[in-house]
């Protein structure tokens, strides 16, 4: 059986990233910062605080893994702008060192859409500047930069899988799907901002899976997880009503937009055509995936 460290397994996208692996007949090892997660079969839950250093090489001394998929970051408040994005910067890095100096082969780290300048267009690995503003992207930025030199460096494959907007089961409930989709199950009017903006989204089951293929693929390097699609968030809003059949008002504006950027969308050829992986939901199929999941939930 194939077998596989992974960190934040827990998370909306590792537990995907998680369920996946095991799909797809994997031995999973997490390192967890508890709760931990429900056991399944094939799963192995490791107590871990990834920022103390001299835990993370005592147990990658003793247990030995040739491959690691390394999601965890901060994701709490103002995780853009947070210092903690240092913490998690430093811990990366280290994290990279230990798992290579016991043996480890394959590293594959989360990188981000916003690591890009967005003024860019279409934000392509190979041409468009990592020069986002943001802390959180910067630091992001710094792994990729330092691993890609370190890995080769010592015969290391380093994948980097850059992730664009996502939405999907567990999302968190203030991101614009599941809080547009509470209001209308609710039966309450749908308060938004003026969903100008176009961007670019991914079932966070496709998100997985594109992670997976990534990692068993030949493929180093950066690789956008994305749909390559741009989609005007109005068209989202709009669709989730048709869909649940909403009756209510939409008020459009009526609350401030979370971001400038007018058009985020990335360039998939690499995912497609180099790492041979397509996107299986689109827009209404996610959708009603999602719709279906929060009436089950909500």
């Amino acid at each position: 059986m194939k077998k596989v460290l992974i960190t934040g397994g827990t998370g909306f996208i590792g537990s995907q990233v998680v369920a996946e692996l095991l799909r797809k007949g994997y031995e999973v090892h997490s390192l967890v910062y508890p709760p931990f997660a429900p056991e399944q079969p094939n799963l192995v839950q490791h107590e871990m605080n990834l920022m103390d250093d001299k835990a993370v090489d005592a147990f990658l001394a003793e247990n030995s893994f040739d491959t690691l998929i390394h999601l965890a970051w901060f994701t709490g408040a103002k995780c853009h702008s947070s210092d903690v994005n240092l913490d998690w910067m430093r811990a990366s890095i280290a994290l990279l060192e230990t798992f290579v100096k016991h043996g480890g082969k394959t590293f594959l780290g989360a990188g981000t859409v916003s690591e890009y300048d967005f003024s860019k267009g279409y934000l392509r690995e190979d041409i468009t500047p990592l020069t986002n503003p943001s802390l959180y992207g910067q630091a992001k930025a710094a792994v990729y930069n330092t691993g890609c030199i370190f890995a080769k460096a010592h015969d290391v494959a380093f994948k980097w899988a850059r992730i664009f907007n996502l939405y999907g089961p567990n999302e968190k409930p203030t991101r614009l799907m599941p809080s547009v989709l509470h209001s209308i199950l609710a039966g309450e009017d749908v308060r938004v901002s003026d969903c100008v903006k176009i961007q670019d989204y991914s079932h966070v089951f496709d998100t997985a899976a594109a992670i997976v293929s990534f990692l068993e693929s030949d493929v180093t390097g950066a690789v956008n997880i994305c749909s390559g699609n741009p989609i005007r968030l109005r068209v989202i809003v709009e669709k989730m009503a048709e869909l649940t059949g909403f009756k209510g008002e939409i008020l459009w504006g009526a609350i401030p937009a979370n971001f400038d950027d007018p058009f985020v969308v990335g360039d998939n050829t690499r995912l497609t055509r180099e790492v041979g992986y397509h996107h299986k939901y689109d827009l209404e199929t996610g959708l009603k995936q999602i719709i279906d999941w929060e009436k089950n939930h909500v």
